[in-house]
């Protein structure tokens, strides 16, 4: 048990997720269910008198909607924020808005049979909720780059798909793998919007869900430099470019001939997580061995650390972010400990290391 109970707020419009939400987070001996409002005025006034850690947020409320009562937040008393949202075509969009005002992570929640949803969901939300109290949101800030001009384990995934040699060297092309988090679609923002349009190859695995990494791409392709997509099975891996893994699938770097391309495929979790950073960063060290960099920034647990050693075991080169501009430093932490790091480096200087690597 923590030694303080995590204060939560629900501020959602629907009297059933305010109930069910209250009855799972205070059965959790971690967790002090604080209060539920049906609007964020309405949770302004009770926040007054008792402020929470974390607030669990709907979208599209009465009298102000979720990404003003987000902002607001963000502005004046920053606060973990986990976004409770529905996954139509403008709640996918409305959502992404959100996470790029500041909100700390997305559960999904459907628009039929909302309740029983909500009660086998139980472990995601108290989950999300724990995850949440670690952020750092004060480290969640717009990127300054933001205005640049528009233009199982993992055997389970590459057992049989494993490279027969070890990787070639011949070609020139080099690549950059990321992997990232709790945190990360702030993060991943700040490193592209700095990045020119001639720069190595990108294949980035964002924990989200699935439907949601395709605008999460779209919004990044609007203001960047490089050209940044959601990676459909084949795409080659080009110069200027970054592909994002698709929510609910793993994605695998390949090799033809003297050019690299991705596979996405279906499979199963892998540190609880599809797309899983251990299972792109693995088939990294197969294929591309020391032509590739490898970086792992904000996110909580250790997905991605093994993957990030064998990187560097195959002779890549690897960066982890510094603890000082992490939201949650679990990820980079656990791949620090393993000894797979060569540098640590603040986010903002992860963009110089991209630069420097592809000259």
């Amino acid at each position: 048990m923590m030694a303080k109970k995590i204060k939560v707020m629900v501020v959602d419009d629907s009297a059933v997720v305010r109930q069910v939400a209250r009855e799972m987070l205070s059965k959790d001996p971690d967790i002090e269910f604080i209060g539920a409002a049906s609007d964020p005025l309405f949770a302004l006034e009770a926040m007054k008198k008792n402020w929470p850690d974390v607030i669990v947020l709907d979208v599209e409320m009465p009298r102000m909607d979720g990404i003003t009562f987000l902002k607001k937040l963000m502005a004046e008393h920053p606060t973990p924020v986990v976004i409770c949202s529905t996954l139509t075509e403008k709640g996918t969009h409305t959502s992404m808005e959100a996470m790029a005002a500041g909100a700390v992570s997305i559960i999904t929640k459907p628009k039929m049979g909302l309740k029983q949803f909500l009660e086998d969901s139980s472990a995601d939300m108290v989950g999300a909720v724990k995850a949440a109290a670690l952020a750092n949101v004060r480290r969640l800030t717009p990127s300054a780059a933001g205005a640049a001009r528009p233009k199982l384990g993992t055997d389970a995934m590459l057992a049989a798909k494993a490279a027969s040699t070890t990787a070639m060297a011949a070609t020139t092309d080099r690549i950059v793998a990321i992997g990232t988090s709790t945190g990360g679609t702030q993060a991943l923002e700040a490193v592209l919007t700095r990045l020119p349009a001639v720069c190595p190859g990108m294949v980035i695995v964002q924990h989200m869900p699935e439907k949601f990494t395709a605008m999460f791409a779209q919004r990044l392709n609007g203001i960047c430099q490089v050209e940044v997509r959601e990676a459909q099975n084949g795409d080659r891996v080009a110069p200027g470019r970054a592909l994002i893994a698709p929510g609910g699938k793993h994605m695998m770097l390949k090799r033809s001939g003297a050019q690299y391309h991705v596979e996405v495929a279906d499979g199963p979790l892998v540190n609880r997580h599809k797309p899983s950073v251990d299972v792109l960063f693995r088939s990294v060290a197969q294929v591309a061995g020391k032509n590739a960099l490898g970086i792992i920034m904000t996110g909580m647990g250790d997905d991605g650390a093994r993957g990030l050693k064998e990187m560097h075991g195959a002779g890549a080169q690897t960066v982890a972010e510094d603890e000082s501009t992490c939201v949650v430093f679990g990820m980079p932490k656990e791949a620090i400990k393993l000894g797979g790091v060569d540098r640590v480096v603040p986010l903002d200087r992860i963009a110089q290391e991209i630069i420097a690597y592809g000259r």
